[in-house]
């Protein structure tokens, strides 16, 4: 399984969330240097929804929410990075294609086939303002490699050639 995760601190729980699970983390709070009701993300909507902490304007954790790829190939998203909640969606299908594409030139490489592959984007709420966001994705493939030198491969095909033998043979002649 390969893919991204989302993670961020959240003001109400004071942990960090998403792929890499949850650890204790300092307050989001302190050190900010940005006052309270601020607008921290322009163009969102400032009513607060009941039951949250914030609006979506002034959401800490969607203004500090990271993606980074948790998987050992060559891909975008090495390292932590801030991806806006409007283009989130798009970025992460284009980050798991490239998981895609990656499995058809191992496979084109190898002299494999890819069986499948199946990419799925994941969702989440905001904890803090309620916003529905996308929190990753993963890439699952399938790739058959052909093994002429294997013993079980070699059984196989001549299991499969005695019940074909005698199928097209023309008895009235």
């Amino acid at each position: 399984m390969i893919g991204i995760s989302g993670y961020g601190n959240s003001p109400l729980t004071g942990y960090i969330y998403g792929g890499y699970g949850i650890a204790p983390q300092g307050s989001a709070e302190a050190g900010s240097g940005e006052k309270a009701g601020a607008i921290k993300n322009p163009g969102e909507s400032t009513r607060v929804a009941p039951g949250r902490r914030s609006s979506p304007a002034e959401c800490q954790t969607c203004k500090e929410r990271k993606y980074q790829d948790g998987s050992d190939e060559n891909v975008s998203f090495k390292s932590a990075q801030h991806i806006s909640p409007e283009a989130a969606a798009a970025r992460v299908r284009g980050h798991e294609q490239e998981h895609v594409a990656n499995a058809y030139s191992k496979a084109a490489q190898n002299g494999g086939k890819v069986i499948n592959a199946s990419v799925a984007i994941h969702t989440a709420v905001c904890p803090e303002c309620g916003r529905t966001y996308v929190s990753g994705g993963t890439t699952h493939t399938m790739i058959k490699y052909n093994n002429e030198k294997n013993p079980y491969q070699q059984n196989k095909k001549a299991n499969d050639a005695l019940g074909l033998r005698g199928q097209s043979v023309d008895l009235a002649v």
